[in-house]
């Protein structure tokens, strides 16, 4: 955030793309390099022919990969996913683009000041 404090009730995510990088084997779902999905926040825009298969296997480390983490966390430096098809060999790379800024109550249904009551 351009050097402004972040509220007690706020916190930051980045917007994620998740393009194919290579395909080395067989893809039975057509993808192309460069095809790509976008996460902003906790809402994913695909394209209408994206590989469900090729996008579940990045599912698990996307909310990691919004977050900063400790410089040394293999969450920081890894980048790539591959399909779990072994014969289409489609790898997709995890980019970090720009950071949001979210309020809880926007995002949780349990409210900020009502959380900070059971500490």
């Amino acid at each position: 955030m351009d050097n402004k404090e972040l509220r007690p009730d706020q916190f930051e995510l980045y917007d994620l793309k998740v393009v194919v990088e290579k395909i080395d084997g067989n893809c039975t779902c057509a993808m192309k390099v460069g095809d790509c999905f976008h996460l902003k926040g906790g809402k994913i825009s695909m394209p209408e022919d994206f590989c469900v298969y090729a996008m579940q296997s990045t599912l698990p480390l996307l909310p990691a990969k919004q977050r900063k983490n400790h410089p040394a966390d293999w969450m920081e430096t890894d980048a790539r996913v591959i399909c779990p098809d072994p014969e289409c060999k489609l790898v997709m790379r995890i980019d970090r683009e720009s950071i949001r800024v979210l309020d809880h109550d926007d995002v949780s249904p349990i409210s900020w000041e009502s959380s900070r009551d059971h500490e």
